[in-house]
């Protein structure tokens, strides 16, 4: 099997076209000079977690945040890297495949080969398990030939997401020390790169010289932050969805006599779907993290969902188009307890079979209430990261079914007047993972890719590259690298005896924010959405002419640039100190106190209701 992966493969025409396609760089990473600028060090996304993780991370704590810089850039105390020695880099797909992967081994192996002919770029063959069991391919001009701006990650294939265990860590330091490896480059989401930042710690402890680097790289869309604007893989799968969930829109309008119930890949948060009606302008969206906000139990969604088709019936419209994030089962309070129960049970050995007789009392009345197909999935064993298998769940059968049971009733006491419901579901989510990336996906990864070499140049470890300003031209994005750790947390699970458990470090997913300007944006336009039937179709992906450099709502709307906006604080910090130094006068140093005084009152009153804010899981 791994003799197939890296082989030339015959291209289809457009294919071809694609492959031609050759990413442009921001200014910061062009020419063979590395300019990098280390800000302050960095802290801990919530206070209340600094000693926990300072316990767990004493060797790359509170590293700082690094800047690239352009050759016009006036930066006294910058690091200017001229010297390229030759090095030998890694690369591992440790996450699921996501349109753009490709193109991130791409950029990283340009920029290796810009910086010094004799840098050697090792892909590891199956994932992580190839990294374990030390199984290489050598990038070449002639592997690459066939895979730039492709979808999949069939150019090295994935196996386990994960690099975990202490026998898995040991492997890993194993093979980076056999091979010699200067660097390691971890393409993932948010499970992938807790590992790399996990694993970065561990080389360092271990006096490794080996640098951990990690790219963003999920259809899901949740590895976002502060740091963080977008991943790879994730405008693509919208625009892919979007289309087939538009082709269905129109189908709708056309038969007028269905509800097409579409569950949308995504994993736990509703990144996709609310991205996807956005850009399509379905009738309905349920979202898990309203489901969450509202604490909205199965009969409530499925109310809601009867209520709006009863409404639209009584215009006369007895068709629509309704979207569940994947998801949507582990917000509903009481199906994510059940599903609790169900895995604590599996742990404990329990045979699926004999797991109904011992649920508790309310969960066995749930799970006897439930269809069959629902309950043969609810009882498949837990993802490695402990969640539910989201993608085997028919999230959407089950709203489908219980509607149509409701608006039956209703139709039998007299209350509903239209059409008999008529449900028809789909799941859209491997449809696109493997589709080819759009060009911001591949101008991004590509970039990205160039990240990497960066921070390895600059020598830093238990990084992930970033880039921001992304909803700018791409002479406009600006790149940089944050350290890992500054975007985990702990999470903490308030028990039934009163006491508090508390979890291990990691990088949890991002929800999506309810008082965001994407949210909003749904907000203001539900009702139409519901009611009008205001479908849009953007079509298929473009890669030239009207649409083809259109970016993710969520990503435009937005007001992000983190990084940058941190840079310039520290230029007015900068000016500060120039200003008031020993001499100043009287009048300025006065001024001084005073403001900084104020500044610090206010900052000290937002940090400390953001850290009492935490909230428990």
């Amino acid at each position: 099997m791994d003799s197939d992966f890296g082989i030339p493969r015959e291209l289809s025409p457009l294919q071809q076209l694609r492959s031609q396609y050759h990413p442009e760089l921001p200014p910061c990473l062009q020419g063979t000079t590395v300019r990098v600028e280390l800000g302050d060090g960095t802290t801990v996304a919530k206070a209340g977690d600094a000693h926990i993780i300072a316990r767990a991370f004493p060797h790359t704590l509170g590293q700082p945040l690094a800047h690239f810089l352009r050759a016009t850039a006036k930066v006294p105390d910058a690091q200017i890297i001229t010297e390229h020695p030759a090095k030998r880099v890694g690369i591992v797909f440790s996450g699921r495949q996501a349109p753009g992967g490709h193109n991130v081994v791409w950029g990283l192996y340009e920029a290796l080969k810009v910086h010094n002919a004799k840098n050697t770029l090792l892909g590891f063959l199956g994932g992580s398990e190839g990294l374990f069991a030390q199984k290489t391919l050598e990038i070449t001009d002639d592997v690459l030939q066939t895979y730039k701006n492709q979808g999949g990650y069939d150019m090295l294939g994935r196996t386990k997401d994960q690099i975990r265990t202490t026998e898995q860590v040991n492997a890993a330091l194993k093979a980076c020390t056999d091979l010699k490896l200067d660097g390691l480059v971890i393409i993932g989401g948010v499970t992938s790169n807790t590992d790399a930042a996990h694993l970065a710690e561990f080389f360092a402890e271990a006096k490794c010289p080996t640098k951990v680097v990690g790219v963003p790289v999920t259809i899901n869309g949740d590895l976002k932050n502060q740091f963080v604007e977008a991943n790879v893989g994730f405008d693509t799968t919208c625009k892919v969805n979007s289309q087939l969930i538009s082709n269905i829109c129109t189908d709708a309008l056309s038969a007028e006599k269905y509800y097409y119930f579409v569950r949308l890949m995504g994993r736990k948060h509703s990144h996709v779907a609310l991205e996807c009606t956005l850009q399509s302008h379905p009738n309905m969206v349920i979202l898990g993290e309203e489901v969450t906000a509202s604490k909205l139990t199965i009969f409530d969604i499925i109310k809601q969902i009867c209520d709006a088709v009863q409404a639209r019936a009584e215009q006369d419209k007895n068709h629509g188009v309704i979207l569940i994030p994947e998801g949507l089962v582990e917000s509903i309070p009481e199906l994510y307890a059940l599903l609790k129960e169900i895995h604590g049970l599996l742990k404990e050995g329990v045979q699926a079979d004999n797991i109904s007789t011992q649920l508790s009392p309310w969960s066995s009345a749930l799970f006897e209430f439930l269809p069959p197909f629902i309950k043969k999935q609810l009882l498949l064993h837990p993802e490695s990261d402990d969640s539910a298998q989201l993608s085997q769940i028919e999230t959407e059968k089950l709203l489908a079914y219980l509607v149509e049971t409701e608006m039956n009733k209703r139709l039998k006491e007299g209350t509903y007047k239209g059409k008999k419901f008529n449900a028809i579901c789909h799941f859209f989510g491997y449809q696109a993972r493997g589709s080819l990336p759009s060009n911001f996906d591949c101008d991004y990864a590509y970039v990205l890719g160039h990240v990497c070499y960066h921070i390895l140049a600059a020598g830093l470890n238990g990084y992930m590259a970033t880039v921001t300003n992304l909803k700018s031209p791409v002479n406009k994005w600006k790149c940089g690298a944050a350290p890992i750790l500054a975007m985990m947390t702990v999470k903490r699970w308030s028990q039934n005896s009163g006491s508090t458990s508390i979890g291990k470090p990691v990088i949890h997913p991002a929800s999506v924010d309810l008082k965001g300007k994407a949210y909003n944006l749904l907000r203001q336009n539900a009702q139409k959405f519901l009611m009008e039937d205001m479908y849009r179709n953007p079509g298929p992906v473009q890669y030239d002419g009207p649409g083809a450099d259109a970016k993710a709502v969520s990503l435009c709307v937005e007001d992000q640039d983190y990084m940058g906006k941190i840079k310039k604080l520290q230029e007015y910090l900068d000016q500060v100190r120039t200003i008031v130094k020993p001499g100043c006068s009287q009048d300025v140093l006065k001024a001084a106190l005073s403001v900084m005084a104020s500044v610090t009152d206010v900052l000290t009153t937002i940090s400390s209701s953001s850290t009492s804010g935490q909230q428990f899981a």
